[in-house]
């Protein structure tokens, strides 16, 4: 399950055009944080994963592998 949310981040956010950078500033952490999200070398907080959802326009559900619908 972790290395389809470290897949899902990359590809959501590639597919919105963003870059990393922009993606941490929109949830108000840091680039590096944000990289070791999709590294999955540390998991996002439930906080942080909810504005990453909203910010890729996705549900929890889709980011955490547990359906392959984006809605």
């Amino acid at each position: 399950m972790r290395k389809l949310l470290s897949q899902r981040l990359k590809e959501c956010r590639k597919e919105k055009g963003y870059t990393q950078g922009q993606v941490a500033i929109y949830c108000d952490i840091t680039e590096k944080a944000y990289q070791n999200y999709e590294l999955m070398t540390r998991e996002p907080k439930l906080e942080i994963l909810i504005r990453i959802a909203d910010l890729f326009e996705v549900s929890l559900d889709y980011l955490v592998g547990r359906t392959n619908s984006k809605t």
